[in-house]
């Protein structure tokens, strides 16, 4: 009996030990600062939605949120950076389209896209737009097609570099169309945009975030979107599924990641947070003029989107020959 009691008793102790970082998970959190790596530079997408986001957790969390930008090795630099950090809820991430796209490219990431991470919410999409330089006699995506197979020599295509969104959507459209390309990389779409602008290269399939401005200002041609659906900031321009290439579905997307092992009742907090914060008017208005089109759904929706992504993306990169690095 006295043996039971002791046992009793040392059970009773472990639960009350336990009993503060059990709260500290729930009903605590958050207690301190909340950090969001951005695994890419000021300006772009997942960086906006980081911001302004981030201000409304801030405000609704009674804690400050601290974006933390940490560029560098096609965003794997910060992606690892958030796969090994704290698995507590102080440090959360936003991923874009590479996300998805970098484990077939790289031998020795370090992390994984599903097993490294717990999703907690689809935050985005951003349609990819084919812009053209406006001296080429294209109006529609077939006759871009048609002019890059008869002038092969100049059928340049700019990508924002190894394992882009832009990248892989090119890889797509040559599989797509039989078109010869040439693919010429840069860092970014700030460095792109000028080669573009003055027909060094022939073709961008740029973020409609980063080129819109250079469409509505007539300095580039859209000729097609690459999602399924229009684009609600260029309602005008045709998909490329409406113009024959009815497979064809790319887009830069991605959402809000803590690290594997992350207590459940943290990423649903957070994700009811975010879900609350994409649904404000506010929001929606910055986000949108951005180009950005907003999603939200459950940490589950996302990590479906997440799968579907890597067999889409894993098949394009075999079937163009891509090898690792």
């Amino acid at each position: 009996m006295q043996r039971k009691a002791l046992f009793k008793t040392l059970a009773l102790s472990a639960a009350l030990a336990l009993a503060p970082s059990l709260a500290s998970a729930q009903g605590g959190y958050p207690a301190r600062p909340i950090k969001i790596i951005v695994p890419a530079p000021p300006g772009g997408a997942i960086d906006t939605i980081a911001r302004v986001v981030g201000d409304k957790l801030g405000a609704s969390m009674g804690q400050a949120v601290v974006v933390e930008n940490k560029p560098g090795a096609s965003n794997n630099l910060g992606t690892d950076a958030l796969a090994k950090s704290a698995p507590d809820g102080y440090t959360i991430g936003i991923v874009g389209g590479s996300h998805n796209i970098n484990k077939f490219l790289f031998k020795n990431l370090g992390w994984d896209p599903e097993k490294s991470f717990e999703p907690i919410v689809y935050t985005h999409e951003v349609p990819l737009v084919f812009a053209i330089y406006p001296q080429i006699p294209a109006k529609t995506l077939p006759e871009l097609v048609t002019w890059m197979k008869a002038h092969p020599n100049d059928a340049k295509v700019a990508t924002s570099g190894r394992g882009s969104a832009q990248e892989m959507a090119a890889e797509m459209f040559r599989m797509a169309s039989g078109a010869p390309m040439l693919l010429v990389p840069y860092k970014g779409s700030s460095a792109a945009h000028p080669d573009l602008l003055a027909g060094r290269t022939a073709l961008y399939i740029d973020t409609i975030s980063a080129i819109q401005a250079q469409v509505k200002g007539g300095n580039v041609r859209a000729v097609a979107v690459s999602t399924r659906k229009r684009s609600q900031s260029l309602p005008d321009v045709p998909t490329a599924a409406e113009q024959g290439f009815k497979d064809y579905d790319a887009n830069s997307n991605g959402g809000f990641l803590a690290p594997a092992g992350t207590p459940k009742a943290i990423i649903a907090k957070l994700n009811a947070e975010i879900n609350a914060a994409l649904k404000m008017p506010d929001v929606r208005t910055k986000l949108e003029a951005a180009g950005i089109e907003i999603q939200g759904g459950t940490p589950q929706d996302y990590a479906a989107l997440i799968k579907s992504d890597l067999a889409k993306w894993g098949k394009v990169v075999k079937e163009a020959g891509i090898q690792p690095d």
